[in-house]
């Protein structure tokens, strides 16, 4: 039995909403700090990209901007791998983070100087949230072991909630007082600050513990240097996508990761027509910077909604559902939500529905998916958590980002489809997913049994 006379406050309070032991609350409460201020500038920068966008180029650019980023991705991915094979994980979190920073500032200045940077500026966004939050949870998962991460895990995505919350409220209320601009620089500057919260992180509490053997690689096990082993290149060598297609376990999440974002993104086409079709009625326009300031604000209302609704369920749902009904039931979730939601607006095709039905799914996806999905990385080495999570949480997700692009064109340009036609796709496609959730927690299980790294 626990002794509560050793928890302290924050572990007290913690343990109102999962399991948390005597001592654990103040790194799970620093990784959710961390993850908050990540979230609350990928918000800002979400809510401008998206205004951007819809207002001069419209929903089905959006669509198409996807093979872009898989292009942008097939080229960064290796490139983070190979940064990895030759320099620390400390530093690889750095050099990344803050050429992200400095990319903000950039288009700042291109912004300035009136070029119309919608376009670029979407596909650019798309590779920050992607690359970096997976980098996030790398580092998470290379705190935490396979029993402390099923239990903390919730905590720590809770910061990511949060902060979701408070970017898309932030935009909703500054759009019209602060320039697109200064948004951007208020994004950087949190980026900035996400990345020296890491650091602090990283030397307070690596340091204070031995590295579990089961986070080295092999040829690092038995080391008996003086240097501590996670100051040197995490990684042997193998390229990131390599990594993956050898793995059935990675491919098979990656898979999943790309049917999910296949079926989001259609969602998101749905839901675009929707809002344009609302803001072109609310205006009179289809253009012009009032349509597009309408278009802004009812994103940042919808992304708030969602927010909300994720940061709900991440408080009282997601810990109780992984800790009684195991990882594998809540991967099945989403898929399900998916599954109906999807038939329903295929019957019911009008916005307050194709609304309701997103924000369950987008909030589910941000809370439960978010954490259980990060959990199955738990028990995979320190080369499978950099780079297979680069290649799974980037580049399988934009293939599944472009594949809607083609599913998109085809629905508009060739077969002429309606809105009930693409929710009718994604209610079939989401069963397909379903299935290999299933098969996913089953190899965790599995996995998690045998404790040996995933093959």
């Amino acid at each position: 039995m626990l002794n509560s006379n050793k928890l302290n406050p924050v572990d007290r309070f913690l343990r109102l909403f999962a399991d948390v032991r005597a001592g654990e609350g103040a790194t799970a409460l620093l990784l959710s700090t961390n993850v908050f201020l990540l979230l609350t500038s990928y918000y800002i920068i979400k809510a401008l990209r998206d205004g951007l966008i819809l207002g001069e180029f419209g929903a089905e650019a959006r669509s198409y901007t996807s093979a872009a980023i898989v292009g942008v991705l097939a080229i960064g991915v290796p490139l983070y791998g190979k940064l990895a094979d030759h320099v620390s994980r400390n530093r690889l979190i750095n050099i990344a983070t803050m050429f992200f920073v400095f990319s903000f500032v950039g288009f700042y200045g291109l912004w300035r100087t009136g070029f119309n940077i919608g376009v670029i500026f979407y596909v650019w966004v798309a590779v920050f949230n992607l690359m970096i939050v997976a980098q996030f949870w790398a580092f998470a998962n290379d705190i935490y072991n396979k029993a402390e991460g099923e239990r903390l895990f919730p905590v720590v995505a809770f910061g990511q909630s949060l902060g979701a919350v408070v970017g898309a409220m932030y935009v909703e209320t500054q759009v019209g007082s602060l320039t697109v601009g200064a948004l951007l620089l208020v994004a950087a500057g949190l980026l900035a600050f996400q990345v020296q919260v890491t650091n602090y992180i990283a030397r307070r509490e690596l340091p204070a513990r031995d590295v579990p053997t089961v986070m080295l690689e092999p040829k690092e096990r038995g080391n008996t240097s003086t240097e501590r082993p996670w100051k040197a290149p995490v990684i042997d060598g193998t390229g990131p996508f390599k990594l993956v297609l050898e793995n059935r376990y990675l491919l098979m999440i990656g898979l999943l990761m790309l049917l999910l974002n296949l079926i989001n993104s259609t969602g998101g086409y749905i839901l675009g027509s929707s809002f344009e079709a609302a803001a072109a009625t609310a205006t009179g326009q289809t253009g012009g910077d009032i349509y597009t300031e309408y278009l802004t604000k009812i994103s940042a209302s919808f992304f708030r909604a969602v927010n909300i609704a994720a940061l709900l369920i991440q408080f009282f749902l997601v810990s109780r559902i992984v800790r009684f009904l195991g990882v594998g039931i809540g991967l099945m979730i989403l898929p399900a939500i998916a599954v109906g939601g999807y038939g329903l607006v295929a019957l019911f095709p009008v916005l307050p529905i194709i609304r309701m039905v997103k924000i369950a799914e987008n909030s589910t996806d941000y809370s439960l998916q978010n954490t259980v999905r990060n959990i199955l990385f738990l028990p995979t080495t320190r080369e499978q958590k950099y780079k297979g999570k680069q290649v799974v949480d980037s580049f399988f997700v934009r293939v599944g980002d472009a594949m809607q692009a083609v599913v998109v064109f085809v629905g508009t340009s060739v077969l002429a489809a309606s809105l009930t036609s693409f929710a009718a796709f994604n209610a079939i496609i989401a069963i397909v997913w379903l299935i290999l959730a299933f098969m996913i927690g089953k190899k965790y299980r599995q996995t998690v049994a045998t404790n040996e790294p995933p093959g």
